[in-house]
């Protein structure tokens, strides 16, 4: 099947029905997680056909790793560019506020557990949700080495992406908090700036 005739067969749940649809399967992983959310569930929660919901994900992995995309804020790195890369890194921070945030972190720890033994959902995450995520903070980084603020050769540039992670998720972990918005510009100021030899000052 080629890219046009699936996109057009996708094309018919308009964006209203499909953003209700990517919230009821939200619900659901909230309430009973990735393992015990089957697609019959979703039909039931949503009012569609497992047969709707089979041509237009096709199947459980793929429809949760859109899902959890769509809670990710519309503005793209492209429409955040304030002229340093500290501004950029705080700005792309403060798309979500610590509600969202809270929330998110929740969610994410059970998939990240969940990835581990499914194997499609790895693989659905990856492309819709860290490969996304990686080429935004490439092009953030590769403004940055343009501006002259970050030297091409620096290593951590291949880390920021492991860095921000890694605080969302042990904010929890070792503080027993969730990750707020003054915590995560607190730890680009502290960390990520200063590994790439940028001045916070």
């Amino acid at each position: 099947m080629t890219e046009a005739v699936a996109t057009a067969r996708r094309s018919r749940i308009t964006p209203e029905r499909e953003a209700e649809l990517y919230e009821a399967v939200l619900d659901l992983l909230r309430e009973v997680g990735y393992d015990a959310l089957t697609m019959d569930a979703v039909a039931a929660r949503t009012r569609s056909s497992k047969a709707t919901l089979y041509r237009q994900w096709g199947g459980k992995a793929e429809l949760v790793a859109k899902a959890v995309r769509h809670t990710k804020p519309a503005s793209s790195a492209d429409e955040v560019d304030t002229g340093s890369l500290k501004g950029d890194l705080h700005a792309l921070t403060l798309r979500a506020d610590d509600c969202e945030m809270e929330q998110n972190s929740a969610l994410m720890r059970g998939l990240a557990m969940a990835t581990h033994s499914n194997p499609d959902l790895l693989e659905a995450f990856r492309d819709h949700l860290i490969q996304p995520e990686m080429a935004e903070f490439r092009r953030v980084l590769q403004r940055a080495v343009d501006r002259g603020e970050v030297r091409a050769d620096n290593p951590a540039i291949d880390f920021v992406m492991h860095m921000m992670i890694g605080a969302f998720a042990a904010r929890t972990m070792i503080d027993e908090q969730p990750p707020t918005q003054a915590f995560l510009l607190s730890y680009v100021d502290a960390v990520v700036l200063p590994a790439l030899g940028v001045s916070t000052s």
